[in-house]
């Protein structure tokens, strides 16, 4: 995207004139997200995004949202920005499988372990869960239970145990093959970043074949095998096929991450684009409405294509969601103007409450500010005069489990066309910090943060 003087006073005036006629008020009542859950009557994919990774209105907004869809709209899977053994753990949680021995919706999430934890272990997460398991609980007939499933791709190591899990309980043989080919990653002491640079300088040292190898057999073993009748055995197949995908997927992408930021970030974002894609055909083979609720942050959901992200090259969830569901895509930004985060100055340090700076002027922020209301929903999709002034491009800021303030427009603002990069807005101009489950953010585990290492 080319650079251009910020919006004159003029334009300024225009596009808030435009948002304050356009604007919903959000008043904590039923009727809030009507017009919401009218633009995803047809809808196939609703992704809720967020303009930060620990802010608790985002979470909580989402949470409520989405029950309206799976109640409502008969939506049966949330997929989240979180790798899929940790989320699969939940899953089995909420759908009641008997192997799962956790007690609890605070057990059930014991499996996100790694830097940044209170992105999923935090008290919005574990009240939507816990509200998940109930609704699911009470199916009869008449409703579906509704999964929980992570798209992102850092479980390298986690991913590898799931599948031998699996083939072990199953097919002894399979697992033996599964173990010899794997081996190739144990030289590398589970640490995926040292296999990465090793692997990206040295070719001959890659475990390329071997995971693609593996990842065919399960795929060959879910196409051949016979129609399960049992939903969660099913379930499982698809989960070990998906584990597989997800170490070839990931076996490439901690290798891209030492040849530059844009190919590891398109390779993340067409992994969880292609896991969207595999759990819908999954949901339709089983006799379950393919309808799935995406959790992850703005710069995920947005269509790229409208930001300097696309400028540069990259690509993300939003742009191909598009691409591939079309009208049946629905995109939902998240915005606020100031208030508390939770984040870490750095990687792998403790989690910390941070007042979060004012928008800057210039930026959507302080423009959704100037509006005056504390809380509200903006359609953009149709058109109309507040999507005509939220074409021209302003700043946008994105908070991810990483923020600082001392250096926020270079570290937190891009440029975007807000009515393009989205079908809607919700803007909380007040917001709160997320409460996380445990007070540290200390990593305790070989394999990368979650977000490792655009923070987002």
């Amino acid at each position: 995207m080319p650079a251009f003087p910020p919006p004159s006073p003029a334009d300024d005036a225009r596009a808030l004139a435009a948002v304050r006629d356009a604007a919903l008020p959000l008043r904590g009542g039923d009727a809030d997200y009507d017009d919401l859950l009218d633009l995803a009557a047809d809808a196939t994919i609703v992704l809720l995004g967020e303009a930060s990774h620990g802010t608790h209105e985002f979470y909580s907004r989402r949470a409520a949202i989405t029950r309206r869809l799976v109640e409502e709209q008969g939506f049966t899977a949330v997929a989240v920005e979180a790798d899929w053994p940790d989320a699969k753990r939940v899953d089995d949680w909420v759908r009641g499988a008997s192997a799962n021995a956790d007690e609890d919706a605070a057990d059930a999430l014991s499996g996100f372990e790694r830097f940044p934890q209170w992105m999923w272990r935090n008290a919005d997460v574990l009240q939507f869960v816990t509200w998940l398991r109930a609704r699911n609980a009470g199916c009869e007939d008449e409703c579906t239970r509704t999964g929980f499933f992570g798209i992102d791709l850092y479980s390298l190591y986690t991913s590898i145990e799931a599948v031998l899990r699996y083939l072990d309980e199953t097919d002894p043989e399979a697992a033996r093959r599964a173990r010899y080919r794997y081996a190739c990653f144990e030289h590398f002491g589970e640490e995926p970043q040292a296999y990465g640079y090793t692997a990206s300088f040295d070719i001959s040292r890659s475990c390329e074949d071997e995971a693609v190898r593996q990842l065919i057999d399960l795929r060959r073993r879910a196409s051949t095998a016979p129609p399960q009748r049992d939903e969660l055995a099913a379930d499982a197949l698809f989960s070990a096929e998906q584990n597989a995908r997800l170490v070839r997927n990931a076996e490439e992408y901690y290798r891209s991450m030492f040849r530059g930021r844009i190919s590891s970030w398109n390779l993340r974002d067409r992994h969880m684009t292609e896991t969207l894609q595999q759990l819908a055909a999954h949901l339709e083979r089983q006799g379950r409405a393919p309808k799935i609720v995406v959790w992850a942050h703005n710069s995920h959901l947005g269509d790229a294509r409208a930001t300097e992200m696309g400028a540069r090259g990259e690509l993300n969830v939003g742009q191909l969601v598009r691409e591939h569901w079309r009208e049946r895509a629905v995109l939902v930004g998240f915005t606020t103007y100031t208030g508390t985060v939770t984040a870490a100055d750095d990687w792998d340090a403790p989690a910390r409450r941070k007042v979060v700076n004012r928008g800057m002027p210039g930026s959507y922020e302080a423009l959704f500010h100037d509006v005056g209301l504390p809380d509200f929903y903006l359609r953009l999709r149709d058109g109309g005069a507040a999507a005509d002034a939220l074409r021209a491009p302003r700043l946008e800021r994105a908070i991810g489990v990483i923020y600082r303030p001392d250096t926020e427009r270079v570290s937190h603002y891009f440029r975007a066309r807000l009515a393009d990069q989205f079908d809607a807005v919700i803007h909380v101009d007040d917001t709160s910090a997320v409460q996380p489950l445990e007070r540290v953010g200390v990593a305790s585990s070989t394999e990368p943060p979650e977000t490792f290492p655009s923070g987002i």
